[in-house]
Order: structure tokens, then sequence, then C-alpha cells
């Protein structure tokens, strides 16, 4: 289960969506119903260091969503670092990465998701005049606040969205709930091939450097990051989880 209202620097929240549930048929559920092609799907990435069970995820891997069990000890390190830095003010299509600021509350998860099919090359498999197609003309010109705002206006996105969490495989909680689970998503950006982590409760998306890997995210610099990331948070936590939205080679 998924997503909390905190966050580093305030409270402010225009709205709240019921959580979305871990589970990548769920995910993949939603991007079908917002236009992404059924070519594209979410899986799990059951292991990081195995390579038997690294082996059968599907490539290119061109996303990867990570789940933490425990949101507030991630956004203290956080809140921490941000501190010093700029709010973002990218936009148009010279944008590195697609960032949009999180003000919906409980949604990290669809915000996590929206990161990984408006960067890379995810971003070619919007299916023309859908509702994500529609979305993506919008907000591309857009700064950071209008563009959080077309989200929280988009009836499509709200819709899909509440179709989506209420097919999981538990109850859903009601929307304002507080939950501690937090997504967060990494993407190579498709303007220079770096690798970004995508979260809209920070100020802007976090460059981490080269991706390496060409399309596929499954490579080796990149699941060092996610290692560190898992490593650092499971000291007295359990239940991160991982999936990775991949192509179809068929």
């Amino acid at each position: 289960m998924a997503t909390t209202d905190a966050h580093p620097d305030d409270g402010y929240r225009a709205k709240y969506f019921i959580p979305l549930e871990s589970d990548p048929d769920v995910f993949t559920q939603l991007i079908h119903n917002l236009g992404v092609s059924k070519t594209l799907s979410f899986v799990d990435v059951l292991s990081l260091t195995d390579p038997n069970l690294l082996a059968f995820i599907p490539r290119p891997v061109l996303a990867l969503i990570l789940v933490f069990p425990d949101f507030g000890d991630y956004a203290a390190g956080y809140a921490k670092e941000q501190a010093g830095k700029p709010e973002y003010e990218g936009s148009g299509p010279g944008e590195d990465a697609v960032w949009f600021k999180q003000t919906i509350g409980n949604a990290c998860g669809l915000y996590a998701l929206l990161h990984a099919v408006c960067n890379g090359k995810a971003r070619d498999h919007v299916d023309a005049n859908s509702p994500m197609a529609r979305l993506l003309t919008e907000i591309t010109p857009l700064s950071v606040g209008p563009r959080a705002h077309a989200l929280e206006s988009s009836t499509e996105l709200e819709d899909a969205h509440r179709a989506a969490a209420l097919q999981g495989q538990t109850v859903a909680p009601p929307a304002e709930d507080h939950v501690e689970h937090h997504y967060i998503c990494f993407v190579r950006s498709h303007k220079n091939g770096h690798l970004y982590q995508m979260d809209g409760m920070l100020k802007g998306p976090v460059d981490l450097g080269e991706a390496g890997g060409e399309d596929d995210l499954m490579g080796e610099r990149t699941l060092q990051v996610v290692r560190k990331f898992v490593e650092t948070g499971e000291q007295g936590n359990v239940g991160f989880s991982l999936m990775a939205l991949v192509e179809d080679p068929n």
C-alpha cells in the first residue's frame, strides 16, 4: 500500500487521492487506461543482486519505481539536504527531465508513475489523442506551479487513478488516511542520458550523473544507486519493494 501526505517543506495539499497499492498489475492498468501502449507494463523486481532473478526481468527496463516502507526517515534526510537548494524552475521541450511537484495527498504512487512514463523512451509509447498525450501536451510548456495545478484539475487523470486504486488486492483506505509508504522513481533522461531520482516531494529532479547501459535501467550503475537507498533504509526497516517499467519484447 502506498503514500503519505507529509512533505519535507510544507503541508499544502490541494486534494487527496486513494493510495495506490504497490502492485504491478494496478500500475499497468493505470498506464494503459491513460493511453500508454500495451507494449509497456510494470513487473516486480525480486532481487537487486541475484543474477538468476534479474535475468527474468524483460529488457529494456525504461524506469524503476522504489517503494519505501517508512517515509519518515527518508524525508528527514532529504529535508536537510534540500534546505539550501533553489526550487526547480524547468519547463518546456528542453527540460532534461519532466518533473511534477506533488500537491495531491496520498498520490506519490501516481506521481512516480507519471515520472516513469513522461521521461526517457517510455514517452515514445504514449498513444496519440490519449489522456496521457493530452496531459503531456498541456504540461510541457508550463512552469512548476501551473503544471501542478494541471494535474490537480485533470478529471481524466483523477478518474483513471480512482479506478486503478479500487482494483488492488487489499481494501483501499479512505483518501485522507495517513499512510507511511512512499514511492520514488528513477528514469533516464531522453536529453542528456543521465539518471534522475524523481520525487514530487523534493524541490526538483535529482541528477545522479551518467546512467550507463544505453536505454536499459537495469545496468550496474542504476542497481548500485538503488541498492544504496535500500541498504540505508533497511536499518531497522523491512518492506522495500521495486517495480520496473518494461517493454514487451514480443
